[in-house]
């Protein structure tokens, strides 16, 4: 999500660590899963490659198509009205949609509240849960809990499914608090990567000094990807996991990162020179990535080669994230729309893909 002149800041609370954890070490409530649970290797050492899209997304050994049926589609709405929506994700294994709901900012800080909400197909909406203060959504490796950015504690945390326990990914780096995590994405290891823009830092202290980062966080460790970004937004991992991809608002440009086996990353290089403002983003089992707009209202589709193969519509303007889901992955939804008439849309496509 991005900050408008005339749409609502957002802000949070810092996230006070145990004095005993070192400072740039994260504290999860439970562990992430770990390579060997999820590939069938013994250690995250008996990889060849980068681990892949998480388990059971992209099927093994199929050739695909073109993704989208036209080289311009039409999203449908299924429902709008909402206050501004943000970080869709499916959740396969209990056949719904979660999505952040963020209100107007209130208090001193300028806090914007969070609700992560459902979409049980097809057509029934209800609060998941109330005061989440998230954004961006994605899920663990085994699909049990949500691996989010919490702008209400400026942390990345994590929220188990079945119990809707809170846990902590990322409290902040080096001892100082993080501006506001915006966006995440999980390799099937574990790995998380998370964007920081200053966005919805509020008015709180700026203790990154003035710079706007990726974070990576891999066996409890907070790593710096790169802190010359210029209010990094959107983040998502090809299904090979050997390229993570970042929308840079501020520069209006998506970069790419060369991921490897450990997680660490190469030097950034310009995947595409975007026009509108990339905001959230996700990858098709072929590797095609899509890109959504807050500036012109569509989701820019593109060949892994950074061609652009086409676009999809859905509201007017502020067109903030998507995600695939269905049963067969092969519906994306798409959040989209002005302030206080924020939707939901669907459409379906050739290819299936990331469920955040």
């Amino acid at each position: 999500m991005v900050l408008h002149p005339a749409t609502t800041a957002l802000a949070g609370l810092l996230l006070a660590l145990p004095a005993a954890v070192p400072a740039n070490v994260a504290v999860p409530a439970a562990p992430l899963v770990r390579a060997a649970d999820v590939n069938g290797h013994s250690g995250a050492g008996s990889l060849a490659g980068p681990p892949g899209a998480p388990p059971g997304v992209c099927p093994s050994g199929t050739g695909y198509g073109p993704p989208l049926p036209a080289t311009s589609v039409v999203a449908t709405k299924i429902r709008s009205g909402f206050s501004f929506l943000e970080g869709p994700v499916w959740i396969a294994d209990r056949g719904y949609l979660l999505f952040s709901d963020m209100g107007a900012a209130t208090g001193s800080e300028y806090v914007q509240p969070s609700t992560i909400r459902r979409f049980t197909p097809p057509a029934t909406f209800d609060t998941f849960l109330p005061n989440a203060g998230s954004n961006g959504l994605a899920l663990t490796p085994d699909g049990q809990q949500l691996v989010a950015a919490t702008h209400d504690q400026r942390s990345v945390s994590t929220y188990r499914l079945d119990n809707l326990a809170r846990g902590v990914v990322a409290g902040n780096y080096q001892g100082r608090a993080f501006n506001s995590p915006n966006d995440v994405a999980v390799r099937s290891d574990g790995v998380v990567y998370f964007t920081d823009p200053n966005f919805q830092r509020g008015n709180r202290p700026d203790q990154m000094s003035g710079r706007t980062s990726v974070f990576r966080v891999s066996g409890g460790q907070v790593s710096l990807v790169d802190d010359a970004l210029r209010q990094p937004n959107g983040i998502a991992l090809s299904p090979d996991g050997g390229t993570l991809y970042v929308g840079a608002y501020g520069e209006n440009k998506i970069y790419k990162y060369a991921v490897q086996p450990d997680g660490s990353t190469g030097p950034r290089s310009v995947f595409v020179n975007y026009v509108g403002g990339p905001d959230g983003g996700t990858i098709d089992c072929a590797g095609n990535v899509y890109w959504t707009s807050g500036g012109d209202g569509l989701v820019h589709v593109y060949s892994p080669t950074g061609t652009q193969l086409g676009t999809i519509r859905s509201g007017s303007s502020g067109t903030t994230n998507v995600a695939f889901g269905g049963s067969d992955r092969r519906t994306l939804f798409v959040t989209s729309g002005r302030t206080n008439d924020s939707g939901l849309y669907s459409v379906r496509l050739n290819v299936p893909g990331y469920p955040y």
